[in-house]
Formats: C-alpha cells, structure tokens, sequence
C-alpha cells in the first residue's frame, strides 16, 4: 500500500475488515502488524480528521525532524514516533466482524514516507 506523504494516517479499517470476512472466522481475534521500522498501526477515532491531525502535530512536538540524531539517514524522529505508537494491534472479531467502538478506526501510521508499505492481518 503506497503512503502518500511523509507523515500521514491511513484509515484501513475497510482493508481489515476484508481480510476478517475471507477468514471465515466468526469468533476470534485479529491481529494487525506492520513490518517497518518507520512506521506504526493504531486504533483511534476515525470520524473526524482533525483528530489525526491534531495526533500527528503534537507527535512532531514530542519528536521534531529535527534534533541532535546519531542515525545519519535523517529518519530518527520516524524511528521513535514508530516505537512510541506500536507497530501491531489486535482487535475482537465478533459475527465475522472487526469489534470497535463506534468511532473508531484502524491507521497504519506513516512516518517517513511516502513509501510502499505492508500491512499483515493474521485472523485467529
């Protein structure tokens, strides 16, 4: 899945849920992971795009792009924001459906893109 800036939050709540109805599992658990270093997946409010916004700057306030890093690619910040916010979750599969609340949504979480990334659902 292709990111489209540097730091955004893609809603891929719809992808999940995808992945849980060719599962076939109707009762169970679905875990979310993202394979990166520079990137996360998190569950937050999906309805309101200030909310991601709001996340993101105060994220590069804690974590600015900028700063005295030891990693010379010019990535560090991408690398801490990543560690602070996980790089996996896991959710209640219910009637073959993703269990959130009624606001909530599934981000992958870029923070050094743009870049190609891959999300891996495993439905249990």
């Amino acid at each position: 899945m292709p990111t489209e800036r540097r730091e955004v939050m893609v809603d891929i709540t719809d992808r999940v849920q995808k992945e849980v109805g060719a599962s076939g599992v109707a009762e169970g658990l679905c875990h979310v992971f993202v394979p990166h270093t520079t990137s996360g997946v998190a569950v937050n409010e999906g309805a309101d795009p200030a909310v991601q916004h709001d996340f993101l700057q105060h994220l590069n306030e804690l974590v600015p792009q900028a700063g005295q890093w030891r990693h010379a690619e010019g990535n560090s910040d991408s690398h801490i924001k990543a560690m602070l916010v996980g790089s996996s979750v896991t959710l209640p599969v219910v009637d073959g459906r993703l269990r959130l609340g009624r606001w909530q949504a599934v981000f992958l979480c870029e923070f050094d893109g743009p870049r190609e990334r891959t999300v891996w659902v495993q439905v249990i």
